[in-house]
């Protein structure tokens, strides 16, 4: 069963918003999603969600630092076990701090980073 859309009037092309966009290259490229459904689903052809991801994946992304502040003041004593206190504090604009304990596992401050520089 074939399903055709008929587009009318002086635009024939669909256009999407960068939510948008994100939105479906998030559910297409989800673990145990199939890019096909997720195409289908949005009336889109798989191709143009491949190019989305490659035009998605090829911006600039330029190395930037950041100014690292080093605090001298002692820590102070909460009650809690010094390998559960913060050995890394990272302060981000707006207010969001993430702290991470020095006895986190390697995996953890990985996914924590990687999910900061995105």
């Amino acid at each position: 069963m074939s399903h055709q859309t008929i587009l009318h009037g002086p635009e024939r092309r669909r256009r999407w918003d960068e939510d948008e966009r994100r939105r479906i290259l998030m559910a297409a490229f989800a673990p145990g999603a199939v890019v096909a459904e997720v195409a289908r689903r949005n009336a889109i052809s798989t191709s143009l969600i491949y190019q989305w991801r490659r035009d998605a994946l090829s911006i600039d992304r330029t190395v930037a630092f950041a100014p690292a502040v080093i605090i001298d003041d002692e820590p102070k004593l909460t009650g809690m076990p010094m390998t559960e206190m913060a050995a890394i504090t990272i302060e981000l604009t707006g207010g969001t701090r993430v702290s991470i304990a020095a006895s986190a596992p390697a995996a953890l401050l990985t996914a924590a980073l990687k999910a900061l520089r995105s």
